[in-house]
């Protein structure tokens, strides 16, 4: 099996030290990047191509949440975890909301990044079991919303309200995967996903792609790591 190209992105150089020298002694890891913001993030995730991008949030010139927002847009099959000092919600839902693929802080143990690393690698997404907790705060509040039922979503829909090609493709958007790669596998063209995607977005009354990613593990499409 190939190593897992890995590209490292934090404004602290002692910090990627560190994590390239522990990333070295993995069997099948190969740090083949650095960046110190993400402006140069972007140009060298481009050029070099990693399979993995780790991203900090907070870094000057550009932070993580543009740097993975802008870069999702210009490849979007890059894999990008987050590794932050940030155990905060807001950072939590915006690195989702952003496109990234896991979050992780780094006060989490050095066994539980390599484990992200290959959940992320393998096309599933990667939460911190502590930080995920926010998720299920969230699906807790609608449930006990008056307006809203076990279907997670607010509006009283749920999967039966989808077709088997319909929940096929709404687990791979919430695994990251854009309309060119769910295309790929489903012998479909783009546009034709694209449209697949408006009428889920349309039934279950979802706005982004977090919204999709909470409903996606509530009803047991994805499940978290």
């Amino acid at each position: 099996m190939s190593n897992i190209r890995l590209m490292l992105v934090d404004d602290h150089q002692v910090v990627r030290t560190g994590l390239k020298s522990f990333l070295h002694t993995q069997p099948d890891f190969e740090v083949v990047a650095e960046a110190n913001n993400g402006r140069e993030a972007i140009v060298r995730a481009l050029e070099l191509r990693p399979d993995i991008v780790i991203m900090d949030i907070s870094m000057p010139e550009m932070d993580g949440l543009e740097a993975t927002r802008r870069l999702k847009e210009l490849w979007p099959q890059v894999v990008v975890l987050s590794l932050t000092v940030h155990e905060d919600k807001y950072y939590f839902m915006k690195m989702l909301e952003s496109g990234a693929s896991g979050y992780l802080t780094k006060q989490a143990a050095s066994d539980e990044l390599v484990q992200a690393i290959h959940t992320v690698a393998s096309g599933h997404i990667y939460l911190q079991p502590a930080l995920a907790r926010w998720l299920l705060e969230d699906y807790q509040q609608l449930v006990e919303a008056p307006s809203t039922d076990k279907s997670g979503n607010g509006t009283g829909v749920g999967l039966e309200a989808l077709s088997e090609r319909e929940r096929g493709v709404s687990e791979m958007v919430g695994q990251g995967l854009n309309n060119n790669e769910i295309g790929e596998k489903l012998g479909l063209s783009p546009k034709t996903i694209a449209r697949h995607r408006e009428r889920i977005m349309s039934k279950l009354n979802l706005h982004s792609r977090t919204e999709l990613v909470k409903f996606a593990i509530r009803t047991g499409l994805i499940s978290v790591k």
